[in-house]
């Protein structure tokens, strides 16, 4: 797998440089019962398409970051903090 991913601090760099996490999933409550976090911590949706994913640039600036990334292709359609996670979302819908 040979493509550019975007660091929100370094710019486009080869994948070779990052470590993938998982998508962006929503953490259970911490008296969540057993399975819903056997859930979160285990298990993956998978899709096909886009989907906004965790990112960690090890070779670099070593920052944790968020892409949306579309897995069929893996194209780089953006890259942002988790701070901005919130603005991102109102600027997508926006667009739709």
């Amino acid at each position: 797998m040979s493509f550019q991913l975007n660091c929100p601090n370094c710019g486009k760099r080869a994948v070779s440089e990052f470590t993938f996490k998982s998508e962006l999933k929503n953490r259970p409550a911490a008296d969540a019962d057993f399975s819903e976090w056997t859930d979160y911590v285990y298990f993956r949706e998978n899709n096909m398409g886009r989907q906004i994913e965790w990112w960690h640039h090890r070779s670099g600036c070593q920052s944790w970051f968020l892409a949306e990334r579309d897995t069929l292709n893996n194209t780089d359609h953006r890259s942002f903090w988790y701070e901005d996670l919130e603005q991102n979302s109102k600027d997508k819908d926006g667009e739709s």
